[in-house]
């Protein structure tokens, strides 16, 4: 970060070669840090007491008057600097020639024992010079800084109209703060960072607390320490509406750094949203290209697609369909125009009537496996096909979806499972249940087993032994139980069809 001037401090104070100012004893007694604390203001008091008066950051110069009726006593010495040493005070100027020759020894172990930065300020330097140096430092400091916000974000408007607005802006503010700069998307996604990649264990850390920003769905501004690094991160969108996460590895900004980022979050935030209106018509365009995908004739969508995205997964490919949870559909629609990006033609996605279609390269099922795992979705996979047969493709992911077990649901295992298995309609459970009205009835009207019956005899495949044994009872009680089961049904169960017209019956109403 450009100061463009010495920053206002002892050190820098006591550099002026015509103030002829000298630090007491040796830098190393104080420590450089004490020297190098920003001054706020000179001021110069012989109160015994000037701490009410004072605010923190000041230095302070004195004549030493207050000390003349205890010029031998070393606790009056100590407690005179505890107190400044406690009000926040970065440095004693003690004017010499005044009141008294030099610096008072008491006076000097004082500062010592507080490590308070004690300077002579000779009688031939007025300390109206002294603090004039001061303010004329401060002002310059101020000046410079106002200067540098305001070149700041020009270089970052300027950059903001380059082909890549958001990146540029984004690497001018890591240019122009000399620090590290992120941006992640909604989904929590690194998607740009300046000027180089963090460390992996601090890049892991700070996306799980991006992660933890964009999940709590406020607009907020955030800080964390990683390794010693203090990170800031400012969220973009609105409360709600989340589109990212801007970060830096910078703590305390000023007035000025933070005028800077605040214009840098302002500037990211409407292209953005701006953004929203161009994904919004993507979105409407991919989810025409499946409607026409499902006419199973590709030409139109090859076209458009090599136009735009490098062109359509080549066949065979896997067709997929998950449920894309609306709150979460921006997370999900970022990620996957990243990895189209990345795969330049190997994905294509748009939404059907039934969720969220993907489509990939058969080679490529694990990018299916990814998604489900990174959003905790439902996918269901067709088996590999052609563009020509995509409507069929469709329909097998949505039966997987809809039917299958576990993240990643895969029609070849859903179809092992047989036909009755699909999961019924209610209209089939209905007629089904009215099917086996008439055996319901007679079980409550006689008190026998009918239904019980008929199911373990066509479990048994139609044996008459097997079901007794099943069931435990005599092969004659099954042939009597089956003959009243037809009776009551009107239906001969000699026959396949109605032996099969019932066990449709008795699996789609269980």
């Amino acid at each position: 970060m450009d100061t463009a001037a010495d920053a206002p401090t002892l050190r820098a104070l006591l550099g002026r070669r015509d103030l002829h100012l000298r630090l007491e004893g040796e830098a190393d007694e104080v420590g450089p840090e004490a020297l190098d604390r920003p001054i706020r203001w000179v001021h110069s008091s012989d109160l015994a007491d000037p701490t009410p008066f004072l605010s923190e950051g000041l230095a302070l110069l004195t004549t030493g008057t207050q000390f003349q009726e205890a010029v031998d006593d070393p606790t009056a010495y100590r407690a005179y600097v505890r107190r400044l040493a406690a009000r926040g005070v970065v440095g004693l100027g003690f004017g010499t020639e005044v009141v008294r020759d030099g610096i008072p020894p008491l006076l000097a172990e004082a500062c010592r024992a507080e490590r308070m930065p004690l300077f002579e300020v000779p009688y031939r330097t007025p300390f109206i010079a002294v603090a004039r140096a001061g303010a004329e430092a401060i002002a310059a400091q101020s000046y410079a800084r106002r200067s540098w916000a305001l070149a700041a974000q020009r270089a970052i408007s300027l950059a903001a109209l380059r082909p890549d607005g958001l990146g540029a802006t984004l690497a001018e503010l890591a240019r122009q703060l000399d620090t590290w700069v992120g941006m992640y998307d909604a989904a929590g996604t690194l998607t740009r960072e300046h000027p180089s990649p963090l460390e992996p264990s601090a890049a892991e850390e700070l996306a799980a607390e991006v992660g933890v920003v964009l999940r709590r769905g406020a607009r907020a501004g955030s800080s964390l320490r990683i390794g010693g690094v203090q990170f800031t991160l400012q969220t973009l969108g609105r409360g709600g509406h989340l589109r990212g996460v801007i970060a830096m590895a910078a703590g305390d900004l000023d007035q000025e750094g933070r005028g800077v980022v605040t214009a840098v979050v302002a500037m990211a935030g409407l292209a953005l949203e701006q953004q929203q209106g161009l994904d919004r018509a993507r979105t409407l365009l991919r989810a025409g290209l499946v409607h026409s995908l499902l006419g199973d004739d590709p030409a139109l969508a090859r076209r458009v697609a090599r136009d735009l995205w490098g062109g359509l997964p080549a066949a065979p490919i896997l067709v997929a369909m998950t449920d894309a949870a609306a709150g979460r559909r921006d997370a999900v629609r970022e990620w996957l125009e990243l990895r189209a990006d990345e795969r330049r033609g190997g994905l294509f996605f748009g939404r059907g009537e039934d969720g969220l279609v993907l489509v990939v390269a058969a080679s490529d099922e694990a990018l299916l496996d990814e998604f489900a795992e990174r959003f905790d979705e439902r996918v269901g996979v067709s088996d590999p096909t052609g563009y020509d047969a995509f409507s069929t493709g469709t329909d097998q992911a949505r039966l997987a979806r809809d039917r299958g077990a576990g993240p990643v649901r895969r029609f070849a295992d859903a179809a092992h499972a047989g036909v009755l298995s699909v999961p019924p309609s209610a209209e089939a459970r209905t007629v089904a249940v009215a099917a086996l009205a008439p055996l319901a009835q007679y079980d409550r009207e006689h008190g026998t087993a009918l239904l019980e019956t008929v199911r373990a005899w066509l479990e048994n495949d139609c044996s008459h032994e097997a079901t007794a044994r099943a069931l435990g009872v005599h092969r004659h009680t099954v042939r009597a139980r089956v003959a009243a089961a037809e009776r009551a049904l009107d239906v001969d169960l000699g026959s396949f069809a109605a032996r099969a017209e019932l066990w449709a019956a008795l699996r789609l109403a269980s």
